[in-house]
């Protein structure tokens, strides 16, 4: 027989001689047949990175494959990915983690027309991960003394989303080690479909850049696994170690033909435009924050920065510092935004945008990059909050009228004995009210797991359960400090002015 070498010479194949089963099909129709109703639906994606927008295009046009419980971290964009089945009604139940600002998801979750059970970030992966092992549940601390374990998320309001007619189930609580954990049932799917760069025709896939995400977990977990390629190659193209999901989980490759779009581009000039109008107070006072925000990186440090303020907060580490920047869609080492021209759908961050890669960085799974966290691998979080308690319990995710869903934050907090927690906030809300209080008010993302809250005003560490004031801003009073916060407080003995 003849034996002919491919372009990679540690690989040999038996070129025309050796039986194959191309996994190719012809058509997303092809792709589709055989799929009814009445399915578990996992859909790989974040953001819009890694969707797979072709499958799902063409599944808004069967209105026979209904009744869908679909898995994936969001539901796309309005227009755009599985918030078109949430249109068209083929969707009647979503198992995610953010909702975002697809107005369509939240609506429809506000006024009772689909069920929506809430997941944290890092156990959607890990759930759909353990079932894909054959593992029906396992334990985490992610979530506890939250809505989450105490069976209190919303699935399901009524038409005017002024009552909640039905609620998650309430977690099993088990001690390890002196730790609490809740006990998270596995994810079993009927359907996957994923997005992967290139794939081979027998189903080996390589994702590109961040696009893994939580494709690779998804389509080892079905039953029947749907592949969309953006290139489909003969076996031996992709090189074994940079295989990222076997051929074993794949049944069925279809060619991609929608264009990749990137959610929000963000660029690395645009720190440096010169602004024509002054800043507004706003302005000045998120400025304060995040200067402040930025002293407390240590050279070395590994870092995960939540969405929205904290993301700027690399425009104002020293030079001499260096950190490891983390994102958990799956990035370790992320770089600073593009310059335009150059951005990369494949390239985005946990907010979605464009960002670049430092050199010896790192890309993986979101499984991976939660298990990390949850390991206590990270050695600083920083996070916007809502609210903080007296005794550092953290609100970042919810409040009346306003559902976001939690994201990946209740696991980013879920291991405080290892991964530093500091929030970032403004001292009082729009109506000038504490946003430090003695009891949170709203939904907690985590119990006890703040060690620092830096303000506009002021700057205190909690120390066992107690508030104590460290560092004031020149421009305000203890007393005026003392006035705008609820909660109780001891003023330290080495009170200092902040310094930015």
């Amino acid at each position: 027989m003849l034996l002919t070498k491919t372009s990679h010479p540690s690989l040999v194949l038996w070129r025309n001689y050796v039986r194959y089963s191309s996994k190719v099909v012809s058509s997303v129709d092809e792709a589709l047949e055989g799929i009814t109703g009445n399915i578990t639906l996992l859909s790989g994606g974040f953001g819009l990175s890694g969707v797979p927008d072709t499958i799902i295009n063409a599944m808004k046009e069967k209105p026979h494959i209904n009744n869908i419980t679909a898995v994936s971290n969001n539901a796309g964009l309005e227009g755009r990915g599985l918030s078109q089945l949430l249109v068209t009604g083929q969707i009647t139940k979503m198992i995610s983690s953010y909702i975002g600002g697809n107005r369509t998801f939240e609506k429809m979750y506000l006024t009772g027309q689909i069920d929506l059970e809430l997941t944290p970030q890092g156990n959607l992966a890990e759930r759909v991960r353990a079932g894909a092992a054959g593992i029906p549940a396992f334990y985490t601390p992610t979530g506890v003394g939250t809505w989450l374990e105490e069976g209190k998320l919303p699935v399901r309001y009524n038409e005017t989303g002024d009552e909640v007619l039905k609620t998650s189930v309430p977690r099993e609580v088990r001690e390890f080690n002196g730790k609490k954990y809740l006990l998270e049932p596995a994810i079993f799917g009927d359907v996957a479909i994923v997005k992967a760069y290139k794939a081979d025709t027998l189903g080996n896939c390589w994702f590109r850049g961040a696009s893994r995400n939580f494709n690779s977990a998804f389509g080892r977990n079905a039953k029947l696994t749907i592949v969309e390629a953006e290139h489909i190659v003969q076996p031996g193209e992709i090189r074994p170690e940079d295989v990222h999901l076997p051929s074993l989980y794949v049944h069925k490759i279809v060619q991609s033909v929608t264009t990749k779009d990137i959610e929000i581009f963000k660029y690395s000039e645009d720190g440096n435009a010169t602004e024509a109008s002054e800043p507004t107070e706003a302005e000045i006072k998120r400025e304060r924050i995040v200067r402040r925000a930025a002293q407390e990186f240590k050279d070395g440090d590994i870092a995960n920065l939540g969405i929205g303020i904290p993301t700027l907060i690399p425009n104002f580490i020293a030079p001499e510092i260096d950190v490891t920047l983390q994102s958990e869609n799956g990035i370790l080492g992320l770089g600073p935004y593009p310059k335009r021209g150059e951005e990369d759908a494949d390239l985005i961050n946990a907010g979605k945008e464009t960002v670049t890669l430092k050199p010896g960085s790192s890309l993986f799974g979101s499984e991976e990059s939660f298990a990390m966290i949850r390991g206590g691998k990270i050695d600083l979080t920083v996070l916007g909050g809502l609210q903080v308690s007296s005794n550092g319990d953290l609100a970042n995710w919810g409040l009346p009228g306003r559902v976001k869903g939690m994201g990946g934050a209740m696991d980013l907090v879920s291991n405080p004995e290892s991964t530093r927690v500091v929030v970032i906030m403004e001292h009082v809300d729009k109506k000038g009210r504490s946003k430090i209080l003695e009891e949170c008010k709203f939904p907690l993302t985590g119990q006890s797991c703040v060690s620092r809250i830096i303000t506009d005003l002021a700057v205190f560490d909690v120390i066992d359960g107690k508030l104590v004031l460290i560092e004031y801003d020149p421009s305000t009073t203890v007393e005026e400090i003392t006035r705008k916060t609820e909660a109780k407080f001891e003023v330290s003995s080495d009170l200092k002015p902040i310094t930015i």
